[in-house]
């Protein structure tokens, strides 16, 4: 019911109104007396105050009522046209003794409706500016959850979220990916007794265990081995075990199968439908990154393992080479002395048999160079002779000591070199490596009365066409470069396993490759001495049409190397 308020002095216009207004279904209080006006409207503000404007001390009325009336409409009864302005400062409408019954009630019911009008505009604006903060919460939250791959971090920044849009009281979090064991985060406004934390650790439990619905539990929890964290806004006041008679919420951060927590809310006053949907919607947002996160963690300890594997490798390499090769020299020593002659005559037989014994003996060690330099290229131990060279110098020896290999297959090692070629900082030793294991290769994996053709030119890097599949892991800068090609027309290589030419260990799988056999270490070694001349090394080829090896190695001064 609307209640109104008349002050007036003049008896004639207290019954009048009191009339009109019981009539019209109106709560009328009629009053006088100034300090009972002030404790009325200062304990139960009413919805409209009528001022007769004749009353004594109108002015003090005037100033005190508008201070203490709130939202309630205020009316002014005049007894003529003739306003004063210091009423229209606080009136909202004007009535005089001259006005009939329905305009008085016309004007207090048109100030009414306006008055519920602006109500509902302002409920409105206060809801649409919550919506707001809330949204503008979300989203700032949202952002922090991009930036961090930190599980820690992100849990507590759920936390910050929770309370900026939702103003909780307590928030109890059970995390299970920020430790190696359970913790369990109270972020709470006031202090805690170690009572209500016990019972508060114990109500995290059962309502972990009720999320898997006595399926086995992914972490097993009791109330021991339950780490709590505490974060304290105003450790001066503290929490009773009234704390459990407010309002609750409770939710799994989750996603899929995988479980990282859940949290639990409290609110001294009630959650509103929104205060419910963004509660969820922010311990869904924070799943994600968390998801994310546990990805990430496992691929750095997946290749801190994977290094550590890698290490053990290369120094079980290293260590096995190095005792392979003691007694190596000393049975091609003793080979060497017994194909002298120097211990007696040899006969045709035994002659066959040393000199197979010596063969496998030079490929033997030429298996433990290739494992040696892999380990010492690993661990950054190669050591570089880096001075002016011309590559067909290198193609030169390369040529002739490989074509008498070449020969006795039935082979042609032929040359097509740019007899005007600048020198390249380089070191030659290490080239004629690369370039004998690319011949090598050749002559391996090419069938008999073919040729096999070693070119040399100048180039720019933007005239250099380098196959598409090697193109994301080579990047020449904008120099000039000495190319160097072996071309054979051998077994080819698939399309599909051009990527693998280079990796260790590896070996395209034909009936020829597994003939000639090899560690398969070649091409990498080769691939790691051309990086550290700063060039490079890719391949061309065609199942059953032979390959093309090509590197290129920059015209560039030593101290640009070095």
């Amino acid at each position: 019911m609307i209640n109104i308020l008349f002050i007036s002095e003049r008896h004639e216009k207290i019954d009048y109104f009191n009339k009109i207004l019981n009539k019209n279904v109106y709560e009328f209080l009629a009053m006088s007396d100034e300090t009972l006006i002030y404790d009325v409207v200062n304990a139960d503000p009413p919805d409209v105050i009528i001022i007769d404007a004749q009353i004594s001390n109108i002015k003090q009325i005037n100033k005190t009522i508008k201070s203490i009336s709130g939202n309630a409409i205020i009316i002014y009864l005049i007894t003529d046209s003739k306003v004063d302005k210091e009423f229209i400062k606080y009136a909202n409408a004007f009535i005089d003794d001259k006005m009939s019954e329905d305009f008085i009630i016309s004007t207090i019911s048109i100030n009414l409706r306006m008055k519920n009008s602006l109500e509902m505009l302002s409920n409105s604006n206060k809801d649409l500016a919550d919506s707001l903060y809330r949204l503008n919460a979300l989203y700032t939250t949202s952002s922090q959850f991009s930036g961090t791959l930190d599980k820690a971090q992100l849990i507590q920044y759920m936390i910050d979220g929770m309370d900026k849009a939702l103003s909780f009281s307590l928030t109890c979090t059970l995390s299970l990916c920020t430790s190696t064991e359970p913790v369990l985060i109270l972020n709470s406004l006031y202090e805690l007794s170690d009572e209500l934390i016990e019972a508060l650790k114990l109500r995290t439990i059962l309502n972990y265990n009720s999320i898997f619905d006595e399926k086995v539990l992914p972490v097993k929890i009791d109330i021991n081995n339950l780490k709590v964290i505490k974060q304290i806004k105003y450790p001066a006041s503290r929490f009773t075990f009234n704390l459990f008679r407010f309002d609750n919420m409770f939710t799994q951060i989750s996603l899929g199968d995988n479980i990282f927590g859940c949290v639990e809310i409290f609110k001294e006053t009630t959650f509103t439908p929104e205060d419910a949907t963004c509660f969820q919607t922010i311990a869904q947002q924070v799943s994600l990154p968390l998801k994310s996160a546990t990805l990430y963690q496992e691929i750095i300890e997946t290749n801190a393992k994977l290094e550590k594997l890698e290490r053990l490798k290369s120094e079980f390499i290293s260590i096995v080479s190095h005792e392979l090769r003691t007694p190596l020299t000393s049975i091609k020593n003793s080979l060497d002395i017994l194909m002298s002659g120097r211990c007696g005559n040899i006969t045709e037989s035994a002659d066959k048999f040393l000199s197979m014994a010596m063969r496998n003996v030079q490929r033997l060690s030429g298996i433990i160079n290739d494992l040696l330099d892999l380990s010492k290229i690993e661990a950054g131990k190669m050591d570089f002779n880096f001075a002016p060279t011309n590559i067909n110098t290198v193609i030169d020896y390369v040529k002739s000591a490989l074509s008498e290999v070449a020969k006795s297959k039935g082979l042609t090692i032929v040359t097509e070199q740019d007899n005007n070629l600048p020198d390249i900082t380089a070191d030659a030793q290490r080239l004629e490596q690369v370039l004998t294991n690319l011949v090598s290769n050749a002559i391996k994996f090419t069938p008999e009365n073919k040729i096999i053709t070693i070119s040399s030119k100048l180039v720019n890097s933007r005239d250099i066409h380098i196959n598409d599949y090697f193109k994301d892991s080579i990047k020449l800068s904008d120099d000039d470069y000495v190319l160097v090609c072996v071309k054979d027309e051998g077994i080819g290589i698939a399309e599909k396993d051009l990527l693998h030419a280079f990796d260790k260990f590896a070996q395209i799988e034909n009936s020829l490759s597994r003939k000639a056999g090899g560690t398969g270490l070649g091409l990498p070694i080769a691939k790691q001495l051309l990086e550290a001349h700063h060039g490079a090394i890719w391949c061309d080829s065609e199942l059953n049409k032979g390959s093309k090896f090509y590197f290129a190695i920059p015209v560039i001064k030593i101290e640009q190397l070095v």
